[in-house]
């Protein structure tokens, strides 16, 4: 009797002190979840101290250990990193810090001359005072949760990384066509016969700034360009290109009288793939395509932009909701955003995540099938490890935390799934 007495008693409160406890409350209820599945995951980095069979032929001891204590010290500062931005958020909602912030920056506002009509000055000034807040404390504050949830699971993707890559990553990275060549043939014949409308073949010099390898294709309609990463490519040298170019130096096609510096930084380059691993990963993302699964990506996240902002609609009128979070005489726009997409919408985004994780998990399933169809299932077989080893991927995964976070199937799980392939 006492529980349901206490159950009955919370209800009995006002409508926004049962709002701000639930959002306390499944606030903290996420960060215990997630921090007990941190800690399924880490005791998995603790305890797998060998290389699994799978991968003993290609991938050596010391790759392992390293990559394993890198992910140790990856967990240690996530799980201080989290405890803090939750602590600190529990205080900021308790001690009222968003609208002391509101009205610290409407006194600013004040004070250069825009009274209480200037809404938008008010909202950006506000903005502006929590970004610099943000940026003070590390405290991510979000108004945009549910999009983030959907770039992460690559929804919006196709639109994204066009507009990326045609006008913002050029500024940072070198794009360069891929020279003629059996590979660049061997791209072109595979788009043909799917009937992917290629129309260039491009290559990032991403290893100034990481050794992490991908592939990508972008564009509109029929006109679509695929980017390699040099650092997914095992036979492009991009270091001795560049040292050629600054020196005046001519290429050499025996290697004779090339410089040791320029010998020293070709001979690094161990990672990438063969111009057949290339090959299977592009079949796998070139199946993406096929498949439609941008098509199906971009459906759904045009159905869950339409319900966000339709319940947010409805939502905006409640003032029981800007109660709940100290605004009892004003309904700003801006903090009615905040309020909803962060604390109110927290629920359904968690439940959308782990949705779309599960799709996402069965998309790449689906491409690696396709690849295998192309006749690329031992290809992309070895490239996966390779491609792990080089971005210092851990292969070993606890199944309860890769099947809420992964978007992507664990390691292991792929290369079973392309060898039953490969014996079928």
């Amino acid at each position: 009797m006492g529980m349901w007495a206490s159950l009955d008693a919370m209800w009995e409160l006002p409508a926004e002190k049962v709002i701000f406890g639930a959002v306390l409350l499944f606030s903290w209820t996420v960060y215990l979840w997630e921090t007990f599945l941190a800690q399924r995951q880490r005791r998995i980095y603790k305890t797998t101290t060998h290389v699994p069979p799978e991968l003993e032929q290609i991938m050596d001891s010391e790759t392992f250990e390293k990559s394993r204590l890198y992910q140790l010290d990856k967990s240690t500062f996530s799980f201080w990193s989290g405890l803090y931005s939750e602590v600190e958020g529990t205080f900021i909602l308790l001690f009222g810090g968003i609208p002391y912030l509101w009205r610290l920056s409407g006194r600013f506002c004040g004070y250069v001359g825009f009274g209480p009509e200037y809404e938008i000055i008010h909202s950006l000034v506000f903005l502006l005072l929590a970004t610099l807040f943000s940026a003070l404390t590390g405290l991510p504050w979000s108004l945009y949760n549910t999009f983030v949830i959907e770039e992460k699971h690559g929804f919006n993707h196709q639109v994204l990384v066009t507009i990326y890559a045609d006008y913002i990553a050029p500024l940072f990275d070198k794009f360069t066509p891929l020279p003629e060549g059996k590979l660049k043939q061997e791209i072109e014949v595979m788009a043909k016969n799917i009937d992917f409308p290629l129309t260039k073949v491009y290559v990032v010099e991403g290893s100034k700034r990481s050794s992490h390898s991908n592939a990508y294709f972008y564009g509109f309609f029929k006109n679509k360009r695929i980017v390699l990463f040099d650092t997914l490519l095992e036979e492009y040298s991009v270091p001795n290109k560049d040292i050629q170019e600054e020196s005046g130096m001519e290429p050499r096609s025996d290697g004779e009288g090339d410089s040791e510096e320029i010998k020293a930084k070709v001979k690094i380059k161990k990672q990438g793939c063969k111009n057949e691993e290339v090959l299977a990963v592009l079949g796998h993302e070139l199946g993406h395509w096929k498949l439609g699964h941008t098509v199906k990506n971009i459906i759904i996240s045009q159905m869950n932009s339409f319900l966000c902002f339709f319940l947010f609609a409805v939502l905006i009128r409640r003032k029981e909701l800007f109660a709940a979070f100290g605004f009892y005489d004003s309904q700003p726009t801006l903090i009615g955003l905040l309020i909803i997409f962060q604390f109110i919408f927290s629920p359904y985004n968690e439940v959308l995540s782990f949705c779309l994780t599960v799709l996402s998990r069965r998309f790449e399933f689906q491409a690696d099938a396709f690849a295998k169809k192309l006749g690329k299932a031992e290809d992309l077989y070895s490239a996966l490890i390779k491609l792990n080893k080089d971005n210092l991927g851990f292969p070993v995964s606890d199944w309860l935390f890769s099947m809420w976070h992964y978007s992507h199937p664990p390691l292991l799980e792929r290369l079973q799934a392309l060898k039953n392939m490969k014996q079928d």
